[in-house]
């Protein structure tokens, strides 16, 4: 069945799993893609949407270094919304509303047009491993299938285990199998491993919903849309509802705490703490009597409504009597309860920046075996592990961004030096160069890299530059021509900006914070420019912030240009930490456990101190 040895496996088709097999295929790698069900890949698991604050710039990044996950989402949106529009640049966040169905379909689709990528279905129980290299697989009907590389992108599976009060049962996602053998085969081999915890919703029926007593929740009256490529944006959506608990849908749920399997003890392993069960709410915000329940449809057609907000392992019938007591849910029908889900993971520490572990020569980990939760976070790691397994096999350069380069980049970094004991989930704040990283700059930031390694196209590239040099001509335009105060004072009165009495470059009005690039294209000057060279969104966008923030950037380009230095300070790979007694015992211990390549990543190790930093800056004789 399998005559021939490939460049790249990866196993599992999640979110992960589809972007590791998409980039290591499209980079001329022999893949195979085994998984399951051939019917879930590209499943959303939980709630049916794309991005978020962080997450959006996760996917835009995504998409600039020539993966799919924009594109899916593009072709499968039913809504879109820019959020945080209200604050600065840096925190604009693309999100789409999904329709589950399609954007599952549109992933296996693309998949299969996806040359050099075989498919496969069954469990994989275990690795060929020999000598710390991996060889390839083992599957549960003891085919063995080689391979120069594997990508683990198991999710939610490894060992999973399902509650709904003070029921469980085996599975990695509801109706599913978990998957069995893996760990017990990487903790024989040497490999440290925990478990996690994550929940999901209940699904209900649309057509026992009153939406009328609940508050609309539009999507943007222009929507954009995520890829960089021609994908459409969209012309019709679906509206999103919002409702709220209650002080007696809050009574109702306490009911069953004591058969919560949260609370009476049958789940020891941590949940996200950013996406909590309502019972965890109830608990730790105990002075609110009402939390924000989004009532979001599964898709265009289908009648199933997801309840962003309540997701919980409570018992059925707990959850049903409670759901009931929400407004406009009072004769709520459900498709399904919701669940928790314990799974195992291992502790990112343990791998290399580019996804490879450190104790198996070959072998990826990616997504939630890495302890992140969301698609888009899952997502960007396969992406970078099929990059990274290809390059090894080809013995080319790894591929890694840093922390300036990208959100992907934060994310890498943050598990694999400081590691996570919680289901890791990206924000902006996580970020320290947000104001570099944001979402209309992805393709010019990416782009360029995603082409020199062979996976975004040429057309990508082209695209990239035309954007490029019209938002730079734009912007010297704005620098170099004049405007008169005849011109310029009726838009300033009109917003109760101060009144100029001469002229002046057009750059000055335009850097005033009330000012946007809609009132400048009142300005015959601007607007005759516009047209002539056919400017679009993104062009006006893109001078709009490099006009309006230029000294933000200028002044984080300049910190990232200092940290680079520290990001040049290598430390030889097997240096031996415990002859350096001047460092803290803790700092010894952790650098001995992490093996930071640099100066840099050893300074963002938690535990160690700037003192620590300067006993290494001195032996290494900087």
């Amino acid at each position: 069945m399998f005559d021939k040895i490939y460049d790249v496996i990866v196993v599992g088709g999640g979110h992960a799993g589809a972007e590791a097999a998409a980039a290591a295929a499209n980079m001329g790698s022999k893949t195979l893609l085994i998984t399951m069900n051939l019917q879930t890949i590209g499943q959303m698991s939980c709630n049916p949407a794309m991005g978020g604050i962080a997450k959006g710039q996760i996917v835009r990044e995504i998409d600039a270094l020539g993966g799919y996950s924009g594109i899916i989402t593009d072709k499968s949106a039913i809504q879109f919304k820019m959020l945080n529009k209200s604050k600065g640049p840096a925190m604009w966040s693309p999100r789409a509303q999904s329709d589950r169905m399609r954007f599952a379909e549109e992933w296996r689709l693309a998949l299969e047009r996806t040359p050099n990528c075989d498919f496969y279905q069954e469990m994989v129980r275990g690795l060929l491993v020999k000598n710390q290299k991996v060889h390839g697989v083992i599957t549960s009907l003891g085919l063995e299938i080689q391979g120069k590389s594997v990508v683990l992108t198991n999710g939610t599976f490894l060992n999973g285990l399902i509650h709904i009060g003070e029921k469980h049962f085996g599975g990695g996602r509801a109706g599913e199998k978990g998957s069995t053998g893996i760990t017990e085969q990487l903790v024989d081999l040497g490999f440290q491993s925990g478990r996690m915890k994550t929940g999901t919703p209940p699904r209900v029926d649309g057509r026992s919903l009153d939406f009328s007593k609940m508050i609309v929740q539009p999507g943007d009256e222009v929507p954009e849309k995520f890829s960089y490529t021609k994908t459409k944006a969209l012309t019709k959506q679906r509206d999103c509802h919002m409702s709220h608990t209650s002080a007696k849908v809050h009574d109702l749920l306490k009911e069953g705490f004591d058969r919560s399997p949260m609370f009476n003890g049958r789940i020891k392993s941590i949940g996200p703490r950013y996406c909590p069960s309502i019972e965890d709410k109830i608990n730790r915000f105990a002075d609110k009597d009402s939390h924000q329940l989004f009532v979001e449809p599964e898709g265009w057609n289908t009648v199933e409504v997801y309840v962003n907000g309540f997701s919980t392992s409570l018992p059925e019938d707990i959850q049903f009597k409670a759901l009931r007591s929400v407004v406009g849910f009072e004769q709520v029908k459900f498709f399904r309860p919701g669940y928790a889900i314990e799974y195992d993971y291992f502790p990112p520490t343990q791998l290399k920046h580019t996804l490879e572990t450190k104790l198996v020569d070959g072998l990826y980990f990616a997504g939630q075996i890495n302890g992140t939760t969301g698609y888009e976070e899952a997502a960007s790691q396969g992406l970078m592990a099929g990059i990274n397994a290809h390059l090894k096999v080809q013995e080319k350069d790894p591929f890694i961004l840093k922390r300036d380069e990208a959100y992907i980049g934060v994310l890498i970094d943050d598990l694999i030096t400081k590691g996570t004991e919680e289901p890791y989930r990206m924000f902006t704040s996580r970020a320290e160069y947000r104001t570099l990283l944001r979402q209309d700059n992805a393709d010019l930031r990416l782009t360029p890299k995603g082409y020199e390694i062979g996976l975004a196209d040429v057309e990508r590239l082209k695209r990239m530059e035309n954007k490029r040099n019209k938002s730079s001509a734009f912007v010297k335009f704005f620098k170099e021509t004049s405007v008169l105060p005849k011109d310029i004072n009726p838009i300033l009165e009109d917003l109760g900006s101060a009144l100029v009495s001469q002229s002046d470059k057009l750059v000055k009005p335009f850097s005033r914070p009330k000012v946007t690039m809609n009132h400048m294209l009142k300005l015959e000057a601007v607007a005759s420019y516009v047209e002539e060279h056919c400017l679009d969104r993104e062009v006006l966008e893109q001078a709009e912030v490099q006009v309006k923030y230029s000294g933000y950037i200028a002044k984080e380009k300049n910190n990232a240009d200092k940290l680079h230095r520290l990001e040049d300070v290598k430390i030889p790979q097997n240096f031996d930490y415990s002859k350096l007694k001047s460092l803290s015992y803790e700092a010894r211990e952790k650098f001995s456990a992490i093996r930071p390549v640099t100066i840099a990543q050893a300074s963002r190790i938690s535990g160690v101190s700037p003192s620590d930093i300067s006993v290494l800056l001195v032996f290494l004789g900087r």
